[in-house]
């Protein structure tokens, strides 16, 4: 079966969109025209594509996406070493957790923007960026997750270590014999999100049982996070590449410098791709190998 270049790129329009209506004026056709070919492709393929409820991606979908992906990719790869800049930048999105970005990915990202790609790069909890895949949204993500879905494959590429730190005055007033129950209950503590697992995670490895029921902030951005405890706000889990001259300067103390989280961190990426997304995939997990824990 031939696939349509037309329905096909109806159909990854719609997706990015997320609306027939958009997807019609960025194509220039009607809104009926977009969905007769979304309706087409769907009946060649004998199964749906798109749940039109909130416009999610059925399996299929997901797999017909990744395949629209990875074409375009390898025409931009083609084209290039044909006639070096001669055509147009094909999108490529990358998942992310935002501790990460601020650190060491950051100089990855630049360097993989200099690439003849257009980059999107989607920013998640690293718990959560794996669903990003699943969405078709990216050739690959930064994960916790050790097990790759379908048609990918997770390389380990480092540990992410975090420390709890606090201002010296915030340490006095707050845990002044340690962190105990009592006082951690009492002490507000500064989050990314509510999606941020990490401290429910430090807090268990650090008493020995799942706590509860102690007050947070939430300062969504890494950034935004280190200051707030620099202000005195609360206590919280930093990235030891943000905070070592912070700590030797004396600006933040650890509060259980024999309690460190070490997070685990994983490359997801196409099993099979083209060669501009493997050579993505190797400066990634290159940088990230001589940056991250070993």
């Amino acid at each position: 079966m031939n696939f349509d270049p037309q329905q096909l790129q109806t159909f990854a329009v719609v997706v990015e969109t997320g609306n027939y209506a958009r997807a019609a004026s960025i194509l220039n056709i009607s809104r009926a025209a977009v969905s007769q070919r979304i309706i087409s492709l769907e009946e060649r393929f004998g199964t749906p594509l798109l749940v039109r409820k909130g416009m999610m991606l059925t399996p299929s979908g997901e797999r017909l996406l990744e395949h629209v992906q990875k074409q375009k990719l390898l025409e931009a790869d083609t084209l290039e070493r044909i006639k070096p800049g001669a055509g147009s930048r094909a999108r490529l999105g990358i998942a992310v957790n935002a501790d990460s970005l601020a650190t060491w990915f950051g100089p990855v990202a630049c360097a993989i923007a200099k690439e003849n790609v257009a980059l999107e790069v989607i920013v998640d909890d690293q718990d959560h960026t794996l669903a990003v895949l699943a969405r078709g949204e990216a050739m690959g993500c930064v994960s916790t997750a050790r097990v790759a879905p379908i048609g990918f494959i997770a390389e380990p590429i480092g540990a992410m270590e975090y420390e709890c730190v606090a201002t010296p005055s915030f340490a006095r007033l707050n845990f002044l014999h340690g962190m105990t129950l009592r006082d951690i209950l009492a002490a507000p503590a500064v989050l990314f999100n509510k999606k941020d697992a990490l401290h429910a995670m430090f807090l268990e490895q650090l008493l020995g049982f799942p706590v509860t029921g102690y007050a947070t902030h939430y300062f969504p951005s890494p950034d935004a996070l280190l200051t707030a405890i620099l202000a005195g706000v609360g206590y919280g889990l930093v990235p030891t590449f943000q905070i070592g001259p912070l700590i030797q300067s004396g600006d933040l103390v650890p509060l259980a410098p024999n309690h460190r989280v070490s997070v685990k961190l994983y490359w997801h990426h196409w099993k099979s791709a083209p060669p501009n997304a493997q050579m993505i995939s190797d400066v990634v997990m290159r940088q990230a190998r001589q940056v991250l824990i070993q």
